[in-house]
């Protein structure tokens, strides 16, 4: 065999072999003729034209993740640091999807870099508009705000935002430090508040409870009052049935009604002694003293008959 015959051998069997291709799964080979889009190869073992046809990209249509570190500004100047993780895929195996993947962009290092400073964009847009105290609570809000702004943009790419985890939201150390700040002092006026309301009620509820013993000592003196004026009366009545009768009897006895008197008189002096208590009480006891009680005493009994009589 001739070293002709060998070269003409060893040509058609590099022809063969670089006519079949081999497509890992979840991946795409892009085919084109002389620079100009050709056609799609699927996953599996392809035919291709030697030497004419050529492989100009290998696109993975398999989910991608990628994880970025930027900051943003919110509207009353804080920084706000953000860890985030971004993930994206092809959109579809269509044949215009992958085009678009295949041609938007020079290479994978300038796709990447504008889609991440897409995100960032579309982050720091979102927290230049809130303040640092509604961030922290805006994650959900933040991502479909996002979403909702890439989605058609990526679209056009050929890919599509499947999600964005923000891992980590933090604030600059002076920001962290005036925040602390300002919550042990909102902590301080809601415990200052808390116990003020505590005291006033308890000073409320002390000046009820005097109120109602001054209302309630108030009731009962005047209650005790009451009563005892009704016993005093009860007692003058009784005293009065008593000595309308011993006048009475002793009138029909013919005796001096000036007697019933001078026992009365006798009754109290008796009376003085015993519940004076050491009590010093002085009285006339002389005859004249005496008479001169007697006389008043009768004048008071006539003068009650008198008014019983016109009554």
């Amino acid at each position: 065999m001739s070293i002709v015959m060998i070269v003409l051998l060893v040509c058609a069997a590099l022809l063969v072999f670089g006519a079949f291709v081999t497509v890992q799964q979840g991946t795409l080979a892009v085919i084109t003729i002389f620079g100009k889009f050709q056609r799609i190869l699927r996953p599996g073992l392809n035919f291709k034209i030697p030497v004419i046809e050529t492989i100009y990209k290998r696109i993975s249509v398999q989910n991608r993740s990628v994880e970025l570190e930027f900051k943003a500004v919110t509207m009353d100047q804080a920084n706000v640091n953000f860890t985030a993780m971004l993930l994206y895929a092809v959109v579809n195996s269509d044949e215009e999807t992958i085009k678009n993947v295949a041609f938007k962009f020079v290479d994978e290092r300038n796709f990447m870099q504008a889609l991440v400073r897409s995100v960032e964009g579309s982050v720091r847009a979102f927290v230049a508009i809130k303040k640092q105290a509604e961030v922290l609570i805006l994650r959900r809000e933040i991502v479909e705000a996002v979403k909702g702004q890439l989605d058609k943009t990526l679209e056009e790419w050929g890919y599509h935002l499947i999600d964005l985890q923000l891992n980590d939201i933090t604030f600059d150390e002076e920001v962290m430090r005036s925040m602390a700040k300002v919550v042990a002092s909102n902590n301080l006026r809601s415990a200052a508040e808390n116990e003020g309301q505590a005291l006033l009620i308890t000073r409320t509820k002390a000046a009820e409870a005097e109120g109602n013993f001054i209302k309630i000592s108030a009731q009962a003196e005047k209650d005790a009052s009451q009563l005892k004026g009704q016993g005093i009366a009860l007692f003058r009545q009784e005293v009065a049935k008593g000595m309308a009768g011993a006048a009475k009897e002793m009138e029909e006895a013919n005796l001096d009604a000036s007697l019933i008197l001078f026992s009365m008189w006798t009754e109290a002096v008796k009376n003085f002694a015993q519940e004076g208590k050491g009590n010093v009480i002085f009285l006339d006891g002389s005859i004249e003293g005496m008479q001169k009680t007697m006389k008043d005493m009768m004048a008071l009994n006539q003068l009650g008959t008198l008014n019983k009589t016109n009554n």
